[in-house]
């Protein structure tokens, strides 16, 4: 059975984190299926942050959904997947998973995640959070969904913004048991 991943990118800012996800998937997970669906706050985004558009992460992805397909495929649970990440991940979609307000299909793929009990992972980018986002966050981590906001790390000592988004990257495809934790971590002594 070919094994799917489904990559959700709304508004928030951190499309390089997109980026840099579907780069190593094609590269080096040849035998995950992507498949990608995009908002329209993400493709605006995408414009303001990178030199891509929505056409080269197309093909990046093995398929491509249009957000308001509420039909498609991704949109069933019949559709099976390893699950889905959401990268970045607005607060405004966010709230839309915990309150299961699925009027697009990014929303509602997350929502058959959820239902079918398959990993969902949520990348949010925002700061500060305030109350309704923390709020909002622990909800969604309550209902089954990992929150793994990009931090900033230090310890293995990154020279380039692009070495911050690569480690998110990696990070997102250990959730999937995908890649092996090779970050520079060597544990601390206490």
């Amino acid at each position: 059975m070919t094994e799917r991943l489904i990559i959700g990118m709304s508004g928030a800012s951190g499309a390089p984190l997109t980026v840099e996800l579907l780069r190593r998937l094609h590269s080096t997970y040849p035998q995950i299926e992507t498949h990608l669906v995009v908002t329209r706050g993400g493709e605006m985004t995408l414009r303001q942050e990178t030199d891509q558009t929505v056409e080269n992460l197309k093909a990046l992805a093995d398929v491509y959904y249009d957000n308001d397909n509420i039909g498609a495929a991704i949109a069933s649970g019949s559709f099976h997947t390893i699950g889905m990440v959401v990268v970045p991940c607005s607060m405004k979609t966010v709230a839309g998973i915990v309150s299961g307000y699925s009027d697009n299909l990014l929303l509602r793929a997350a929502d058959v995640c959820m239902k079918e009990r398959r990993k969902l992972v949520l990348v949010p980018r925002e700061a500060p959070l305030s109350t309704l986002h923390l709020r909002n966050l622990y909800q969604a981590s309550q209902l089954g969904a990992v929150i793994l906001p990009p931090m900033q790390t230090y310890y293995d000592h990154p020279r380039t913004v692009e070495d911050m988004t690569g480690h998110t990257a990696g990070r997102i495809l250990e959730q999937f048991g995908l890649g092996e934790r090779n970050d520079g971590w060597k544990g601390m002594d206490m």
